[in-house]
């Protein structure tokens, strides 16, 4: 697999490159699967199957090749009996490298768009619910929109702000959460609004 890791506040991010290991990813199932297991720790398949709408057969098929491309692996000591066959993540975080090669940029867009119906999907649901929820919830959750005018440098100076102050309260399954946490899914993009530069010779 052409991928490699960092180490960033004690979280393992994989690089993606490979557009095999991309769409190993890519099926909506597989996303949710990884998620969970990343968020509330090992689960059987059976386990999974309650989250993701599948047969057990079917998530142990999805968790075999999330396992065969090192996102996640059996863990036999949180097996509550000798029969049962737990799976925790390997790998709890991915970013997709700039990419030359067309076959994994398409590869990563498509990624990237079941990401996005996945997300989506979360904020349906709160949305179709918001109303129930706690009023201190709704009151922090929502959505900020904004136009910014930044160069390259000054974009790129932002983001690592802003993840220097997130990543901390990732708190993945194992790690230390406040009474009262709660999974809170966030999704913070800068998309240029201006077109690309014309080409040379175009």
């Amino acid at each position: 697999m052409s991928f490699r890791s960092d180490e960033h506040a004690g979280l393992t991010t994989v690089r993606l490159t490979d557009p095999e290991t991309m769409r190993a990813l890519a099926h909506p199932a597989r996303i949710a699967m990884w998620q969970h297991l990343g968020l509330e720790g090992p689960a059987t398949a059976t386990e999974c199957a309650a989250v993701v709408g599948l047969s057990p057969s079917a998530c142990s098929y999805h968790l075999r090749q999330l396992a065969r491309y090192g996102f996640v692996e059996q863990d036999p000591l949180a097996a509550a009996n000798g029969r049962e066959r737990p799976w925790r993540v390997k790998v709890v975080s991915t970013r997709i490298e700039e990419l030359d090669d067309p076959v994994a940029l398409m590869a990563a867009r498509v990624l990237e768009h079941n990401l996005d119906q996945h997300q989506a999907e979360v904020r349906g649901r709160y949305l179709a619910a918001e109303d129930e929820y706690p009023a201190d919830w709704r009151h922090a959750a929502g959505t900020d929109r904004t136009v910014l005018y930044l160069t390259a440098a000054e974009l790129a100076e932002l983001r690592e702000q802003i993840r220097a102050l997130y990543v901390p309260l990732i708190r993945f399954a194992g790690r230390a959460r406040p009474a009262g946490a709660r999974p809170v899914q966030g999704n913070i993009e800068f998309i240029p609004m201006f077109g690309p530069p014309d080409r040379p010779g175009s």
